[in-house]
């Protein structure tokens, strides 16, 4: 959950370092730290807090150099503190190592590297590694690429490391293990991330490194990758198809007003070239690859994490009801740890942006041991999740920098639509002229989602300053909306820290009930055909007890607008695709109640985007 960028090359490493870092700075905030060789000096500099602290710091600092290795940290081992932040260096200085991940057996390691004499500074696994690199060559006199090699065998958990030796100051070892790491290639120079955020704007062609792969790259153009068994391996180039512009804010103030603001085209982008509605067809690649394994599977299994999770829980409710495939949605977290009954007869959907969450890389390599076909819906192209998957989708998002995120779950859900109305034609469980009644609607989401950008978003910034004191709220839903209401939850506690629940709005009465008073605001997602009637007596609980009733509803609804003290009108549409304009205005609450609260909306307390460790 660390952000690691590292250069080597002819121009000066430090501005590439901390525009880097910035970058990735979604990743991870507590702390952040470069190093710069220059003419035989080792310049470190590392600061608790946000990159802008550290560039500050470093500002009338010797920031010389042509190769540097830089890292944002999400703190596991030891405080967020300047010690504690990366690089970190060997014991005899010549080493300096940043690592993303968890080395598990780093307390015995530290041990037995105590009784040859090291000590330590800080209280974190990753200086562990460094030292023990440096017994490693000190012991053998082995180059660092091979000191590199032997220590990590020596290792258990996950690690993205980027290593820089004092000593031969024209070569960067770089390696990983369930962490992710990708390598550019430019001319006569290389950057090495953990994504490719940092690295689009100096060159498009990459390499992705696999696990328990070693890579050397050198001043003199050489790239060369052995796995852990020294083997060599050849590198598979490819080019990057990044925009710059999705990377900066443009004009808004944050990055997550401006991804709530994309998913129009966001959507859009998911659905090109697989939906038309005009011809009455829908293609998912993945799925036409395997169609004969999926339509006849015996059942899903939704792996997924957080927000992912409950796009997995509305995909649940679309495959039952259009495919008629049984469904069972599980935190990859808890799936792991547990011996599942899954066989060859089972489809594990795997739903993650990064494509790099760990509990549900660790929950996949589970479910293929026992036989089941693997799918992934991911957004980061080239990511692990994406390359351990029998087939998959991508969802087009464009990078997410924001931390909770917005435009992904949407395309997470509207590819979950598609393949649902896909599976739902071809196993003939929905007749032709309602598949062709849904690809219509689908075609009108994206029209239908500015709609309520536009429409709602002054009313709902103006509610947000009538409940941004609130202590707790309650998000009620049913069906579809269901997921929708732990959803808008989740954006809430995430951003505002305001602790809120998700409750199916029949489930009050079972408890959540106790909790409403006239300062308890209740967001009731109503836009239901089904169940309308039993919605509308939801809310009139509510009201009976003093709660104050914020309601989104379909435009026209005059029945809960009466009861609710605010109402949030969104366009019709079928009811399997509700979740993609109902979840809009949730979104747009928390973001205004985040910022009238002064929090950082982008970079919350506590989290970090991609949780690359357990």
């Amino acid at each position: 959950m660390c952000g690691i960028v590292a250069y080597l090359g002819n121009r000066t490493a430090f501005p590439i370092l901390i525009n880097g870092l910035k970058r990735l700075e979604y990743r991870g905030y507590d702390s952040a730290g470069i190093a710069l060789y220059n003419d035989g000096e080792l310049n470190i500099y590392k600061k608790k807090g946000k990159v802008k602290e550290l560039a500050e710091h470093a500002r009338d600092k010797e920031v010389a150099g042509t190769v540097g290795i830089g890292h944002t940290r999400w703190a596991t081992h030891g405080k967020p503190d300047d010690i504690n932040a990366h690089p970190h260096r060997s014991g005899n200085g010549r080493l300096t190592l940043i690592h993303n991940g968890i080395i598990e057996n780093y307390e015995l390691l530290k041990q037995a590297l105590l009784k040859e004499g090291h000590t330590f500074e800080s209280e974190t696994d990753t200086e562990v590694l460094a030292h023990l690199i440096e017994e490693l060559q000190q012991r053998d006199n082995l180059p660092i690429e091979e000191a590199v090699r032997i220590a990590l065998t020596k290792v258990i958990g996950a690690y993205a490391i980027v290593v820089m030796d004092k000593n031969d100051p024209d070569k960067l070892v770089a390696a990983r293990k369930a962490s992710p790491l990708v390598i550019g290639i430019g001319d006569e120079e290389f950057f090495v991330a953990s994504d490719p955020t940092p690295i689009a704007e100096y060159t498009q062609r990459v390499v992705f490194l696999n696990d328990e792969e070693i890579a050397v790259v050198t001043r003199q153009g050489e790239l060369q990758i052995k796995n852990i068994g020294n083997e060599v391996q050849t590198p598979f180039i490819q080019e990057l198809d990044l925009e710059i512009e999705m990377l900066e804010k443009g004009d808004y103030d944050y990055y997550m007003l401006k991804e709530i603001y994309e998913q129009p085209r966001t959507v859009a982008d998911c659905m090109r070239g697989r939906v038309s509605a005009a011809e009455g067809w829908v293609r998912l690649g993945g799925v036409e690859n395997q169609i004969e394994r999926i339509s006849k599977a015996r059942r899903f299994i939704v792996a997924a994490c957080g927000t992912s999770w409950h796009a997995g829980l509305i995909g649940e409710y679309l495959f039952e009801e259009l495919a008629r495939i049984p469904v069972e949605v599980e935190y990859a977290s808890e799936l792991r740890y547990r011996n599942p009954i899954i066989d060859e007869n089972d489809v594990v959907i795997a739903l993650s942006q990064s494509g790099e969450t760990a509990d549900t890389l660790a929950a996949l390599e589970l479910a293929k041991e026992k036989g089941a076909m693997i799918y992934g819906i991911v957004n980061a192209v080239g990511s692990s999740i994406a390359r351990i998957t029998d087939s998959g989708s991508y969802i087009h998002a464009g990078p997410e920098i924001g931390v909770a995120s917005t435009k992904a779950f949407t395309g997470q859900v509207t590819l979950l639509t598609m393949m649902a109305i896909s599976l739902g034609y071809k196993r003939g469980t929905i007749p032709r002229s309602y598949y062709l009644q849904l690809l219509e609607e689908l075609n009108n989401i994206p029209a239908k989602i500015e709609r309520v950008l536009e429409k709602t978003n002054d009313k709902i910034e103006y509610i947000a300053g009538e409940i941004k004191d609130a202590t707790n709220a309650l998000y009620l839903g049913r069906g579809y909306n269901f997921p929708i209401a732990l959803e808008g939850a989740l954006k809430l506690k995430e951003i505002s820290y305001i602790h809120a629940e998700g409750y199916p709005a029949a489930e009050m009465k079972h408890g959540p009930i106790a909790l409403i008073d006239e300062n308890m605001p209740v967001i009731v997602i109503a836009t239901n055909k089904s169940a309308y009637e039993k919605i509308v007596s939801n809310v009139q609980e509510v009201k009976a007890r003093k709660g104050m009733i914020i309601s989104v509803v379909k435009e026209g609804d005059t029945v809960i607008r009466d009861l609710s003290d605010y109402t949030i009108e969104i366009p019709d549409t079928d009811e399997p695709l509700t979740p993609l304009l109902s979840v809009i205005p949730l979104q747009l609450l928390s973001y205004h109640i985040a910022v009238m609260r002064g929090c950082d909306v982008d970079q919350p307390r506590n989290l970090a985007k991609s949780v690359t460790v357990e």
